[in-house]
């Protein structure tokens, strides 16, 4: 890909995350592209604004895959203590019936979530990432889940 094709490519992400309602502040995303890679440089407020940047960037038109160089900064009225963090991951484990929660534990350091525990099937695993990436006030999240399939 030429210079030109570059450009355009890291101004259509510019322009998908312009558009995209999870991002409210796109203009400080930097966004680079080289042979259908983007990267994202820059801070959000959110790990969800993080996780929306990255997929808004992967759906658009000639990007093949995206290096995510994002870093999440929770103003002060935005974080929340590990131990409110941790509970509020479990129950939304134990909501979903769909998922062993007994199975699932969740530690939480500095707003970091970590996932551990065993579940039967991929599906699980990625299902209960989605479940606590989502929560206020996390900075990200480690998924140590163990998928053991029964046959």
């Amino acid at each position: 890909m030429d210079t030109i094709t570059n450009e355009r490519i890291a101004g259509d992400v510019r322009d998908t995350l312009a558009r995209d309602p999870r991002i409210p502040h796109p203009q400080e995303i930097a966004v680079e592209s080289q042979d259908g890679m983007a990267t994202l440089r820059g801070t959000v407020g959110s790990f969800s604004q993080l996780r929306a940047a990255v997929a808004a960037a992967k759906r658009t038109p000639g990007v093949y895959d995206v290096y995510d160089e994002l870093k999440v900064r929770l103003l002060d009225a935005d974080r929340r203590v590990d131990a409110e963090i941790r509970g509020a991951a479990l129950q939304r484990l134990a909501w979903d019936p769909g998922l062993p929660a007994d199975d699932i534990d969740v530690k939480v350091d500095d707003g970091w979530l970590t996932l551990t525990g065993r579940v039967d099937h991929q599906y699980q695993s990625d299902l209960a990432f989605d479940h606590v990436a989502s929560l206020y006030g996390v900075l990200g999240v480690t998924n140590d889940l163990k998928v053991v399939e029964m046959l």
